[in-house]
């Protein structure tokens, strides 16, 4: 069964995760990165069972890490995880923070390539590092020559420098090549920049793509990968995350806090740890579905809304729209939840007049402007009627 057609509008109304309280009942939210599905089976077995005997203490062993070894060595025929180059972290974006503590020192700069995870601006700044940034190329994908600029500009001032690269790309769904990924690794060394990889899309490629780890290409040895289960089925709410060092960083992972790790969900590293193991063939039933909407919501953006271009995702479940050409960049502020102030141009629009809840373009840094993101990890039905309503509400603005 298709795990994105289990649960009907009404049922996924009860839930009470920011993606469903942020907005009124009438409100379809496809902004924040949170599936409508059910938990796994094996996940659910698993949680089910922790429960009625009481097991809630506190992690310990190697189980999560060597999960995840087993699966990329079945999913990407990748066996470069060493379990002594591994660091429980309490999620991807925390142990991103702690490897750059490691790797930097306050106001040295962090590369990223904008638009992308909106996060990675404040988790830097709020950590005394200054982000630079080096946009991606029209294509939506990496700009060598822009990120050499970037990497000589970071280390023109004698300091440290690092790259929080987001593999596969968020918001634009752009799945790195080994041969992109392979150029990325030869800038680095040669600008001394240490790389840090957030990772945790990466058991969601789509097919005419495939994954390729960052820690596995040529100049990656002295890098670092950040990677959970997290996005591929559906845990944000059970915390649990993987640091993992390529053979040159091994000794900087050491110098890791090990109180960080203490951050982590017992119950989260076990749910990440039966997916990695067992969740396999939700996984792929999983893929058919995303890979299905993806054609859908490009049927449906040709049909209700022409004026849109839509970028083809190559994996996550995250829809990157250029909007530009509807001429919403300068809409008015509407009323609404808190939430609401963090909108501007197309996502405010489609918030107020269509009731449609997308992430802002423009919170993703340079190049984000006049965009939306859309979460296409949802049913047929919803996803159709979505698009459905924001093209009359840019009809009726007509």
């Amino acid at each position: 069964m298709n795990p994105l057609e289990e649960l009907s509008l009404a049922q996924l109304r009860q839930r009470k995760s920011l993606k469903w309280r942020a907005h009124p009942d009438d409100v379809l939210p496809l902004w924040i990165a949170e599936m409508d599905v059910r938990l796994a089976p094996a996940v659910a077995d698993m949680l089910h069972a922790a429960i009625a005997r009481g097991d809630t203490g506190y992690p310990s062993g190697h189980a999560f890490a060597e999960s995840l070894q087993g699966f990329a060595r079945r999913r990407w025929r990748w066996d470069g995880i060493d379990v002594r180059r591994v660091r429980l972290v309490p999620d991807v974006m925390t142990g991103a923070v702690q490897v750059l503590r490691l790797v930097t020192d306050p106001g040295d700069a962090v590369v990223v390539t904008s638009p992308v995870y909106a996060p990675f601006y404040a988790y830097v700044t709020h950590d005394d590092r200054q982000v630079l940034e080096a946009p991606l190329g029209a294509d939506l994908r990496i700009d060598l020559g822009t990120l050499e600029d970037a990497f000589r500009r970071a280390r023109s001032g004698g300091g440290k420098a690092a790259f929080l690269m987001s593999n596969p790309h968020n918001p634009t769904g752009t799945v790195h090549t080994a041969a992109e990924l392979t150029a990325v690794a030869e800038l680095a060394r040669r600008y001394g920049v240490r790389v840090v990889a957030d990772e945790i899309h990466a058991p969601l490629v789509l097919p005419g793509a495939s994954f390729t780890p960052y820690l596995s290409v040529p100049g990656g040895e002295d890098a670092f990968s950040l990677m959970s289960a997290t996005k591929g089925w559906n845990l944000a709410g059970l915390k649990a995350a993987l640091s993992i060092a390529g053979p040159e960083a091994a000794d900087d992972l050491r110098r890791m806090p090990e109180e960080v790790g203490h951050g982590a969900s017992y119950l989260g590293v076990m749910s990440h740890t039966t997916a990695f193991e067992h969740g396999d063939a939700w996984l792929d039933a999983l893929l058919v579905g995303l890979d299905a909407n993806r054609s859908l919501l490009g049927e449906l953006v040709a049909e209700h809304l022409p004026g849109v271009r839509y970028h083809t995702p190559e994996g996550t479940y995250l829809a990157w729209l250029d909007c530009r050409g509807l001429g919403l960049e300068a809409e008015a502020a509407s009323t609404g939840p808190a939430v609401v102030t963090e909108l501007a141009g197309p996502a405010r629009f489609f918030l107020a007049e269509a009731r449609v809840a997308l992430s802002s373009g423009h919170v993703f840094g340079t190049g984000g402007a006049g965009h939306v993101r859309l979460n296409y990890a949802t049913s047929r039905a919803v996803l159709t009627e979505a698009l459905t309503r924001m093209g009359a509400a840019v009809r009726a603005r007509a």
